[in-house]
């Protein structure tokens, strides 16, 4: 993600002109305002006030917005919206639609959360990232995409970045000029979800053999993989991988083990761990680890060559960290398979 790639002498005016309550540059760490404490300061400017729809927002949602916002401990990155953006955001829904949603405390929360990203996110961090980049939000399973376009602006989702690295006691503001709405094209998918979507991809599909496999086994992997209130870290063979399989057994062969559905249950269960093990999980763990999957009895071992590479049982983790609502996938260059299958 190229994130900020472009500053400009303009961002800097209007960092200016939109917090003009609120400048904290020249404060020490230990003088600096809290996140709340800059969006109340700002709204109640007698000059040049800006954020008093969002103020009002927090004011109106469930306490622990502003608990968050207000704890000098925390960690946050709040994207906030300008009074401009919200006054788009009245004309688009209606006066009486957008009170309703100040008025659903659960509703009016979500989208506030949905605001905030955990950590310290300045603009010089994410400098590397790459465009497209989804973002986890303090919304659960909910996510925003960071984006550019050719003259080096910032959006997240569809809302522009007009001003950044606003510091606060508490983390950063970066102001936006839409507010940013939650839906489900912004929920993490199920692992289910995403092994189908990728399998049915018109360019560069992937996973079709995996999820013909999972189609074919007993109903219960693909229910435990659809499950949204799963958690689950699933190992995923690539097709290139199914394909050496098929080199090495024979076509026929293979073919047996698709229609034998208790032997191709028991391997699929066997690229199942129990628990969301994170790319950051696996490198702490020793060389050798044995780690249980939903085959009962049958552990999977984790190993690293002298480069860092990650192997569970000889097949090389080639993709880590793929994120679903229900857990991770971590994609593989090889079929494992499970003594006695």
């Amino acid at each position: 993600m190229k994130f900020f790639r472009k500053f400009s002498l303009l961002f800097v005016v209007l960092a200016l002109l939109v917090v003009p309550a609120i400048a904290q540059d020249s404060m020490s760490d230990d003088e600096l305002l809290t996140i709340a404490d800059i969006v109340v300061a700002s709204a109640t400017a007698e000059e040049g006030a800006e954020f008093t729809t969002l103020l009002a927002a927090v004011q109106a949602a469930d306490e622990a917005v502003l608990e968050a916002l207000s704890d000098p401990e925390a960690e946050l990155t709040v994207f906030a919206p300008t009074d401009e953006a919200f006054a788009a955001l009245i004309e688009a829904l209606g006066e009486e639609a957008f009170n309703d949603i100040l008025a659903d405390t659960e509703t009016l929360t979500n989208i506030l959360l949905y605001h905030v990203v955990p950590g310290v996110v300045m603009a010089e961090d994410v400098v590397g990232l790459e465009d497209g980049t989804m973002v986890d939000t303090l919304l659960d399973d909910n996510f925003i995409t960071v984006t550019f376009d050719d003259d080096g602006n910032v959006f997240i989702n569809d809302a522009q970045v007009i001003v950044t690295d606003i510091e606060a006691a508490n983390g950063v503001i970066h102001v936006i000029d839409a507010v940013l709405v939650p839906s489900e094209d912004t929920a993490y998918p199920t692992i289910a979800d995403i092994v189908v979507t990728s399998a049915t991809a018109e360019e560069g599909a992937e996973f079709t053999t995996l999820l013909a496999a999972v189609q074919a086994a007993d109903e219960a992997v693909l229910e435990a993989l659809s499950d949204p209130d799963a958690e689950l870290t699933v190992f995923a063979p690539t097709d290139e991988a199914f394909a050496a399989l098929i080199d090495a057994l024979g076509e026929e062969a293979f073919n047996d083990i698709l229609a034998d559905s208790e032997t191709l249950t028991n391997i699929l269960l066997y690229h199942v761990v129990p628990g969301v093990v994170m790319a950051e999980d696996v490198v702490m763990l020793e060389n050798e680890t044995a780690v249980d999957t939903l085959l009962e009895g049958d552990p999977i071992i984790v190993t690293f060559d002298d480069d860092g590479n990650v192997f569970v049982d000889g097949a090389q983790v080639i993709v880590t960290d793929i994120k679903a609502a229900n857990g991770v996938i971590h994609v593989i260059d090889a079929v494992i398979v499970p003594d006695g299958e």
